[in-house]
């Protein structure tokens, strides 16, 4: 690995609710969770569609930022966060609907040394979604407080060829986001896992909690929750259940490298 700073990035995921379409609710609910942050995080995770919401049709398009937009907005919550913050919205482009994870380094601006604003469009689109939002095409990899990062977004967990392009690429860490559904809570847990451990790298998943809005009945858009953070070795270091609660964990460097050490599976960089 490349030689960095020997401080143990600490990461938090404020597991949230989403109100579907209510950007200006979903922006001041992320400033308020940010402002509550424990001291020393480096890096804050929120989840898929954090700050829109979804919905399968038009008002989706009527919802969806720009990404000048969604950056000024999130870059007001990493500054209230002191730390990186990285969190997924509906991005709008032209006539295009994309679901973009986006990356805000420490504070809002590069020069704290978390590298530069990027954002990830999701290239696997499960079910309806694909009917309103368009696929996304490149990999995204970030410099942030835990190093190299690779970004994806909930069933972009489930492509192998996915975390093996990360692999490739010897990332430190991997954050997911995600708006799970909650009767699969199994299926989300042992993906972050296995995602953890064919990379060997740590894994971060930040799952929305809470249920949907609109005409679906609770039982058919409760969201799992469960953020966790898996160590390189495929253990979970530690984890929520379905409330709102904020998961903290520190990312330590050199249980990381004893790990690839171990299964020499992942070439330096």
């Amino acid at each position: 690995m490349t030689d960095r700073s020997s401080d143990d990035p600490t990461v938090a995921v404020p597991q949230v609710p989403v109100e579907d379409l209510a950007v200006d609710a979903n922006a001041d609910r992320l400033r308020d969770r940010a402002a509550d942050l424990p001291s020393g995080v480096d890096l804050a995770v929120f989840p898929e569609y954090a700050l829109t919401g979804f919905v399968a049709d038009e008002r989706l398009r009527e919802a969806a930022l720009s990404r000048d937009v969604a950056r000024a907005r999130l870059e007001s919550v990493a500054e209230t966060a002191g730390s990186a913050v990285v969190a997924g919205y509906a991005e709008r482009d032209g006539d295009a609907v994309y679901n973009a994870t986006a990356y805000v380094p420490p504070g809002g601006s590069s020069e704290d040394g978390g590298g530069e604003f990027s954002a990830y469009r999701k290239r696997h689109l499960w079910d309806d979604e694909a009917e309103w939002v368009e696929p996304g095409g490149d990999r995204v990899i970030v410099e942030t407080p835990a190093g190299p990062t690779g970004l994806l977004t909930c069933y972009d967990l489930n492509f192998v060829a996915e975390s093996a392009w990360f692999a490739e690429r010897a990332v430190d860490a991997l954050v997911v986001v995600g708006a799970w559904p909650a009767d699969h809570v199994a299926n989300w847990r042992l993906l972050v896992r296995a995602r953890a451990l064919d990379g060997v790298r740590w894994t971060v998943g930040a799952g929305r909690t809470g249920t949907a809005g609109g005409a679906r009945p609770a039982e058919a858009a409760t969201y799992a929750g469960n953020s966790l953070v898996v160590r390189p070795d495929g253990a979970v270091a530690a984890e929520l259940g379905r409330e709102p609660a904020t998961l903290t964990a520190t990312l330590d460097r050199d249980t990381l490298s004893a790990q690839r050490d171990l299964v020499g599976a992942v070439d330096d960089i």
